[in-house]
C-alpha cells in the first residue's frame, strides 16, 4: 500500500550525474535526461502485485510502485480500480527499460503488455516519463537488480 512519499531529482552536475544510494524503497532512473529518484513501495509476491496502486487517490510527483517478478515473464497489467494516470517501465532483469507505456487511463481494463522477459515494471504518475525525458534503454537501479544489473548497486 502506498504511504507518505518524499522524492528528490537529481540532476547532472558539471557533466557528472551524483548518484543516488541504493535503498530498498528508492528506484533510481538513469539516462541522457539525468538521473531521477523515485520514493516506491515495493509489490514482490502475488497479493501486493495484484493490489497494486488500486485505489490510491493521489501521489506524490517523484512517488511510484516497483513491482519485482521471481523470474522474468510476461507482463501485463490493467487500470481497474486505479484512480490515477500511470507511466508504466517495463525492464528486463538488468533494470534495462525495455517499454514505456505512458498515461494508463484511470479506470480502462484493456490490457497493457509490457512483453515477455519482463522481471521488474516502475509505476509513476502519468506523463512524468515524457515530462522528464525517461525512455526505453535508460536503466533503474535497485537491490532487486541483483550483481548484473546494468546499474548494479555498491555494497
Amino acid at each position: 500500500m502506498i504511504k507518505h512519499f518524499a522524492g528528490a531529482l537529481c540532476l547532472t552536475v558539471m557533466g557528472q550525474v551524483a548518484s543516488a544510494a541504493c535503498a530498498p524503497d528508492v528506484a533510481t532512473v538513469s539516462g541522457d535526461f539525468g538521473q531521477a529518484n523515485f520514493k516506491v513501495d515495493v509489490a514482490d509476491d502475488n497479493a501486493e502485485r495484484s493490489r497494486g496502486l488500486m485505489f490510491v487517490e493521489s501521489m506524490p510527483t517523484l512517488g511510484g510502485m516497483l513491482f519485482v517478478y521471481d523470474s522474468p515473464q510476461r507482463a501485463t497489467f490493467w487500470m481497474r480500480n486505479t484512480l490515477i494516470s500511470l507511466d508504466m517501465l517495463f525492464t528486463d532483469g538488468t533494470g534495462t527499460i525495455t517499454r514505456i507505456h505512458e498515461n494508463a487511463i484511470p479506470g480502462d481494463e484493456t490490457t497493457i503488455d509490457g512483453g515477455d522477459n519482463v522481471s521488474a515494471v516502475l509505476e509513476i504518475n502519468g506523463g512524468l516519463s515524457a515530462r522528464l525525458g525517461i525512455s526505453e534503454g535508460d536503466v533503474i537501479q535497485h537491490p532487486s537488480f541483483g550483481p548484473d544489473a546494468a546499474m548494479p548497486c555498491e555494497n
